[in-house]
């Protein structure tokens, strides 16, 4: 894969970041400046991927926390990739056939039982004992003082504050407001007790917050609202250490990881546009837009046909990667005129579902994305140490018999999916994209940008972007109206989002061992290196 290493320096833009000692590339700076801190002191990307992502919860916490879950994909200085699944389970005694006696058709968004048992914590215990140089206590420290002193907050962080006030509920208005209101730009944010709480878990390990008055807390919390929720489901919670998934894109390999997460659903998106000639559109133009909604539309319906949790259901997973499906179902992209229901157009091919990367000087790299889903999750917190709680449950469907049914210890389809490259058998790069659904779309995004037009990381993300939607299709403002008006004609409803679509940050990694690494511009955050 070959890329343009400058930029037209007459227009607007970032330049990558070149380093060859070590990066780390996230959506606030200073969160990359503590992972980039505990590289110099010692610590390798794990203590750093770790210690920058934490820091997150205080930095966006409308995006992440300790209430939340991650993923991640570790590639070891010998070139082994790992893979983690931090997500947690519903608690036991969560039941689809009650939800729907309760009047539910589907699961609620901000209510208790959204709410799965938080993953993260366990995740990054595990990742720093069997991976960490320095430990979890070095890992926390950061964000224990940055949680007791304050963290300033950023433009994109206020503006998406602001918006997501309206669903924090309860006590959670007491701990993510400031005299009941979001806070300003530059205001301060302290978060004391979860200070308090990061003190107990640096002490303690899990225990510390799946055991005592962590768990209490947020037990107790989560039955006051309606839930579920015991003590030992808290204390049961486990990550797994999983075989990521892989597929080819031109000889360029996509690497995620397995469902519950929707890593496949990249996968087979790019296999389908496999099929097409894409460097011969116009990056940014209408065809080229059209054809990668069509695809995502397929491997969406794909996803929610059957990714699920693969030790509940039998997970068709073969079916997904296959060359063959892909072919299939590029077969019924018309690359003149919108489909109208992919599920129906493939039921006959179907017979028979935040972001930060480190890299260290000795070559491992960590991708790893954490998040409570929606802004703010369920928009609930525990009433004493402000855990805001998140609504993975949201993720699972309350169709009768279906693989995502939701049910007592399951984990739920997830949509936060980190992601890396190689290109024969030459580790090339990790690289994340955040924004719920987007993800997928946008890891093919990003991966076509830089394989069918010769793109650096940083210009594959600058790019204005679009993404197909239940509600019509979405273009940022990036776009020319000579598209909007073709996209339109082809059957398109096209729509202008509030919001700029996703997010995202990737580390690159040269032939000569040179990280290249870039941020993008519609966060706060940034790449830095040493």
């Amino acid at each position: 894969m070959t890329y343009a290493r400058t930029r037209d320096f007459h227009l607007p833009g970032r330049s990558m970041v070149l380093a060859k000692n070590g990066m780390c590339a996230t959506s606030h700076p200073l969160a990359a400046q503590v992972a980039v801190a505990m590289l110099e002191s010692g610590g390798n990307a794990v203590d750093a991927a770790i210690a920058g992502a934490v820091l997150l919860g205080g930095c966006e916490p409308q995006m992440t926390g300790i209430g939340g879950d991650c993923f991640a994909l570790v590639r070891l200085p010998d070139g082994t990739i790992r893979g983690l699944n931090g997500s947690g389970r519903a608690p036991k005694a969560l039941s689809s056939e009650l939800l729907r006696e309760q009047g539910y058709s589907a699961m609620p968004l901000h209510d208790a039982h959204a709410v799965t048992v938080p993953g993260a914590v366990d995740a990054f215990c595990a990742l720093s004992d069997a991976l960490g140089n320095k430990g979890l206590a070095a890992s926390l420290a950061p964000a224990i003082r940055y949680f007791d002193e304050g963290i300033p907050v950023a433009p994109r962080t206020t503006f998406d504050w602001a918006l997501a006030e309206p669903n924090l509920t309860g006590v959670a208005r007491k701990h993510y407001l400031l005299a009941g209101a979001a806070p300003r730009l530059g205001q301060m944010f302290r978060a004391p007790a979860q200070a308090e709480v990061l003190r107990m878990i640096a002490a303690k390990g899990r225990a510390g917050f799946y055991e005592g008055e962590v768990a209490e807390d947020m037990v107790s919390s989560l039955r006051a609202l309606g839930g579920t929720h015991t003590a030992e489901d808290f204390a049961a919670t486990a990550c797994d250490w999983v075989e990521p998934v892989r597929g080819l894109y031109r000889g360029v390999e996509l690497i995620e990881l397995p469902p519950n997460g929707q890593g496949a659903t990249a996968i087979l998106m790019a296999k389908i546009l496999s099929n097409f000639d894409i460097a011969s559109l116009h990056p940014f133009g209408a065809e080229r837009a059209h054809l990668e909604a069509e695809a995502a539309k397929l491997a969406y319906d794909a996803r929610d046909r059957f990714i699920a949790d693969p030790s509940h259901a039998g997970i068709r997973l073969g079916h997904m990667l296959s060359d063959d499906t892909a072919k299939s179902l590029a077969a019924l992209i018309d690359p003149e005129r919108a489909m109208a229901d992919p599920r129906t157009a493939s039921d006959n091919v179907h017979k028979e579902t935040i972001y930060i990367t480190v890299a260290d000087k000795d070559g491992m790299v960590v991708s790893l994305i954490y998040s409570i889903f929606h802004a703010f999750g369920s928009g609930l917190a525990s009433d004493r140490f402000g855990i805001n709680f998140q609504n993975r449950g949201a993720g699972f469907t309350l169709e009768k018999g279906h693989p995502n049914e939701a049910a007592g210890g399951k984990r739920p389809m997830h949509t936060i999916i980190p992601a890396m490259l190689a290109e024969e058998d030459r580790f090339t790069g990790a690289f994340g994209v955040m924004g719920g659904a987007y993800q997928p779309n946008g890891h093919v995004r990003f991966l076509t940008n830089m394989v069918d037009y010769a793109m650096n990381p940083q210009t594959a993300m600058d790019g204005p972007r679009s993404f197909c939607e239940p509600g019509g299709f979405s273009l940022e403002r990036g776009y020319g109206q000579d598209v909007r008006d073709k996209l339109t004609k082809m059957g398109h409803t096209v729509t202008t989002p509030d919001l700029p679509i996703g997010g995202s940050q990737a580390i690159m990694m040269d032939e000569d061992g040179i990280y290249h690494g870039a941020s993008d511009p519609r966060k706060d955050g940034c790449a830095l290196g040493y």
